[in-house]
């Protein structure tokens, strides 16, 4: 019976977990730049990279960035990323890949359930014959 030919001559690198496992790995060791937040800037960062036949990432670099600091910390990231590579007939090749890295702002804080505020009103002293009442208002704020 012939052996069965694995249809791929050169086998491409992968990451563990895949397309999800990418997102997952970003999501967890993305350190939003504090300038960046304090900018309110947010966006996505294109970036093109070189993974060689160790499955190490080689060469990255910005396509399309947002800000200097967002560009700097994709390209971190980037360089973090460990791919596996099945090796064939002892070829050497590097890939070519690109990824975007999502800098989303987080939502702003919740405001407590309930926030109560007492304003009272208590006008200036008349001599007026006949005397003002006190305006009192409760102000409530629900979520």
């Amino acid at each position: 019976m012939a052996e069965k030919k694995d249809k791929h001559f050169i086998n491409k690198p992968f990451f563990k977990g895949g397309a999800r496992g990418i997102k997952a790995f970003v999501k967890n060791n993305l350190r939003y730049p504090a300038q960046a937040l304090e900018n309110r800037i947010e966006g996505t960062v294109h970036i093109r990279y070189t993974v060689d036949h160790n499955g190490t990432v080689i060469q990255a670099k910005v396509i399309s960035g947002i800000s200097a600091e967002c560009d700097t910390e994709a390209l971190r990231l980037v360089n973090l990323l460990k791919f596996t590579v099945t090796r064939r007939n002892r070829v050497k090749v590097k890939f070519h890949k690109k990824i975007q890295i999502h800098f989303r702002l987080p939502p702003p804080p919740e405001l407590p359930f309930a926030t109560q505020y007492q304003y009272e009103y208590i006008p200036k002293k008349d001599k007026s014959p006949t005397p003002k009442t006190n305006h009192s208002y409760q102000i409530t704020f629900e979520s």
